[in-house]
């Protein structure tokens, strides 16, 4: 039969069927194990694949939420560089330079052995990675699991940037996850080379100094662009923990971290075995310490605020006329370090702070430490600690409020109320005293009666009025200063006594304006309002006065001025202040430890009272004398003057009221 060219198709397309058992005459048996195989790996696939896309659906969520979720106006900002700032003092001296494109120093003219280091150490698989690296971060992972702690970070450079430009320095999730999104971003905008630049010119190498090329001029006194392979490897390994591997601290540690960075990169096939011998064995030489110029605490504050007065979103250079002192900051800086390196080790205190202010409160001279290469935490701002002593000023305003004089008499002696014993300095009572006395001798059971008789409410709403904005408790321990203040509170509380009374709101910057002049902020000098009515002005500088002739503040009287100020001492000598001032100016000091140690015996009137003489004596080296504002306390209504001692001895009617809460009464 033939068949037609349908036909043949049709046969074509035809499964040819399986011979029947009874046509082949075998036995056959269907093997069902493969069948169910495939069909295993068939239900493996496909749920891997519903997971996969699940998974992928979710973190595009989670990376829309944090995309959302970060500020407005981040991803606008990618390819803009901050402004340079320019900071003045009053005089017009240059104090700091701030920002990037003064000492902006491009990729191609840093040395190959500069920019192998960086990789070499922070992040070898920068050229190949997306922004994130997961092989870095898994193995970061296994030896932080390994250690039981975090041994080592898995962020890239890029991530790095990313937080530098944007982010604030908080450990959260979210914050972890704005950075990578980030980075990612950053890949996409910017080339490598352009992430990798910006990167070594923002990056902090310690010391004060961000960027490559500051670096090199403080630690080499050169250009980024002359450093040797020694020089490189040292900087390089201080981008792990700037203050603790800075030569200028730990020259040891940072010598021994240059090592390891030269053998990352000799492990890195960046270095050749011979170059990296020839670099251990002439390590790096630093240069004198001598680049801290004594202003940086001032410039970390000026550069900290700016946001504020001109708005996050400027961008072009600034020229900021502060109301610092160049030569006041410089003397303030070097008698704080001088003073705690001849003393600091025998008493042991580590630690100093000083400010001084004008009577309108322009910050004059601003000291956070130390030394700001050691430590660049700024503990006249940001520092809260119990003032002791220091606080009473507010509780005998109070009490003129009340109606008292710097005349009346309180009764000196032991207190028990309800069980709390406030205690004298040596534990010695004299019977009725002057508040004069009181405060110039900073008695501590006179100061708790006239907080009683003034009332807590009303030392509290005073010491608020003259500018103390910390917490304050609302008990009777106030009055021994038991609430934690900053420096910058404290002194310019006490500003209005030197004044007239006046508030004295603490500011640092007078004007900012453009290179070619424009003013973008202008501060306003007019209205002032008062705090303290002069009277009551004359009668604390009356009582203060008398803490620098006769009381515990001897050491710091001024031998050309009047002068008055107040002492501080903590509990176990934990603290010592030093807040004083005259016509011209308040300045105050505080000597301790970060960590509360006490000091051996340390007062108010001890080195913090000689610290704040020297500093003043070169503040008024242009300032004629001047009398404290108020003149000798008025005689008011409530006044008593005793004549005699036996009049002295005599119990006022305020004693006799309080005198039921004393057990010697």
């Amino acid at each position: 039969m033939l068949r037609t060219r349908k036909t043949r198709k049709r046969a074509k397309g035809r499964t040819p069927r399986r011979p029947s058992k009874a046509a082949t005459g075998r036995r056959t048996t269907q093997r069902r194990r493969p069948a169910k195989s495939r069909s295993t790996v068939g239900r493996v696939v496909y749920w891997g694949s519903v997971l996969g896309v699940w998974a992928l659906i979710a973190l595009g969520g989670v990376l829309g939420y944090v995309t959302l979720t970060m500020p407005a106006d981040v991803m606008e900002n990618i390819k803009q560089r901050p402004p340079n700032v320019t900071l003045v003092g009053k005089d017009g001296t240059v104090l700091a330079e701030r920002g990037l494109r003064r000492g902006y120093i491009r990729l191609q003219h840093m040395p190959h052995h500069l920019v192998n280091a960086v990789l070499a150490t922070e992040d070898r698989r920068f050229r190949g990675h997306f922004g994130v690296d997961p092989i870095g971060l898994t193995r970061a992972m296994f030896k932080n699991v390994q250690a039981g702690a975090i041994v080592e970070g898995g962020s890239t450079i890029t991530q790095q940037l990313a937080k530098n430009l944007f982010l604030t320095p908080e450990r959260t999730i979210t914050r972890k996850m704005q950075e990578v999104v980030l980075a990612i971003w950053l890949e996409v905008y910017l080339s490598k080379d352009e992430i990798l630049e910006s990167y070594l010119n923002r990056v902090y190498f310690g010391a004060g100094t961000h960027g490559v090329e500051a670096a090199a001029k403080r630690y080499f006194g050169k250009s980024a662009r002359q450093v040797t392979i020694a020089e490189a490897a040292l900087l390089a390994g201080l981008l792990k923990a700037p203050s603790r591997y800075a030569p200028t601290r730990n020259p040891r540690l940072a010598e021994q971290r240059a090592s390891i960075v030269i053998a990352s990169m000799v492990d890195a096939d960046l270095l050749t075995s011979a170059q990296a011998m020839a670099a251990i064995s002439e390590p790096a030489r630093v240069r004198n310490p001598s680049g801290i110029t004594g202003y940086e605490y001032a410039a970390d504050w000026v550069v900290d605020i700016l946001p504020r007065l001109l708005g996050a979103k400027h961008r072009s250079d600034v020229i900021v006329e502060t109301t610092i002192d160049p030569v006041l900051q410089r003397e303030t800086q070097r008698i704080v370090s001088q003073t705690l390196k001849a003393h600091g080790k025998r008493v042991n205190a580590e630690q100093a702070a000083a400010l001084v202010l004008d009577a309108r409160g322009g910050v004059k001279a601003i000291v956070g430490g130390r030394s700001y290469r050691e430590s660049q935490y700024n503990r006249v701002i940001r520092s809260r600690r119990q003032p002791g002593s220091a606080f009473k000023p507010f509780v005998y305003l109070a009490a003129l409020e009340s109606g008292l004089t710097p005349d009346t008499l309180v009764k000196d002696a032991p207190l028990n109320i309800n069980g709390w014993r406030p205690r004298n300095y040596k534990n010695k009572y004299r019977g009725p005293i002057t508040m004069r006395e009181g405060l110039a001798d900073s008695v501590n059971t006179v100061a708790v009666r006239l907080a009683m008789e003034a009332g807590r409410r009303r030392v509290v709403r005073t010491a608020r009025r003259l500018g103390i904005e910390s917490e304050i408790q609302k008990n009777l321990s106030i009055a021994l200063g038991t609430s934690e203040v900053t420096l910058l509170e404290l002194v310019s509380a006490y500003a209005p006594f030197a004044n007239g009374g006046y508030i004295a709101t603490p500011h640092i910057v007078n004007r900012i304006q453009t290179p070619k002049g424009k003013v973008l902020y202008q501060r306003r000098t007019t209205g002032r309002p008062r705090a303290v009515a002069l009277p009551y002005v004359g009668a604390m500088n009356d009582m203060m006065g008398a803490t620098m002739v006769s009381g515990t503040a001897r050491s710091a009287a001024l031998p050309d001025r009047p002068a008055a100020g107040k002492t501080g001492t903590t509990q176990n000598f934990r603290d010592a202040w030093f807040i004083g001032y005259t016509a011209h100016y308040v300045g105050g000091v505080w000597i301790g430890n970060d960590d509360g140690k006490p000091m051996k015996r340390v007062t108010g009137g001890t080195l913090p009272a000689g610290m704040w003489k020297n500093i003043m004596l070169t503040a008024h080296r242009d300032k004629r004398a001047a009398a404290l504002p108020g003149g000798r306390a008025p005689a008011l209504a409530h006044s008593r003057t005793p004549t005699d001692r036996q009049q002295q001895n005599k119990r006022s009617f305020f004693d006799r009221v309080l005198g039921v809460l004393s057990p010697n009464s």
